[in-house]
């Protein structure tokens, strides 16, 4: 018998969950929504042209929001295009339903990706000499195709069930799959 006792060890497998969101006020916030159905809020943005293709939208106080468009577009490509700006506001709100959702449902989640790709069409330039007999409906997004990447403390068809249950809950989803009432003006 050797003097060194022999210990054997058991590997520990370690989980990191993504930083929660307050349950409470989503609680709060949700009962504010069952209370008053009709209850709407206004995001406002402020976009001023640089010059090209390239904007600066500034919400609130943060920094603005740069939109340019790649170089076969006539842009710089110094960042990226409108249509690439709307996929990344859908992956964001899909992003904040589905963490949402698995709050109100109590489920930890350790990894949240969404993938998006647009199909997109512009061949009427803008409208600048184009395909001027395009309709609007031909137009912008064609298909848009979303894969979310959700992993968590809950069973695979739990968490599939929160995909679903934020995509259909989503504001920005919703305005892509809806007709909205749309007015522009010039100033």
């Amino acid at each position: 018998m050797s003097d060194t006792a022999t210990t054997e060890s058991t590997p520990t497998t370690v989980k990191a969950y993504l930083r929660p969101i307050d349950a409470a006020g989503l609680a709060t916030f949700a009962a504010k929504g069952k209370a008053n159905p009709a209850m709407r809020g206004t995001n406002k943005v402020h976009t001023v042209m640089e010059g090209q293709y390239r904007s600066l939208s500034t919400v609130g106080n943060h920094a603005p929001v740069v939109v340019d468009e790649p170089l076969h577009l006539f842009g710089e490509d110094t960042a990226p295009a409108p249509g690439e700006i709307v996929l990344s506001g859908l992956g964001g709100c899909i992003a904040v339903g589905v963490t949402a959702v698995a709050t109100w449902k109590g489920v930890k989640l350790s990894k949240l990706e969404v993938f998006l790709e647009g199909d997109i069409g512009n061949p009427a330039a803008w409208g600048a000499g184009g395909a001027l007999e395009k309709m609007p409906p031909e137009m912008g997004f064609q298909a848009i195709r979303v894969k979310v990447l959700v992993e968590g403390d809950a069973p695979r068809e739990v968490l599939d069930e929160i995909v679903q249950h934020a995509n259909f809950y989503s504001p920005v989803a919703n305005s892509m799959r809806n007709p909205i009432p749309f007015e522009i003006t010039s100033m």
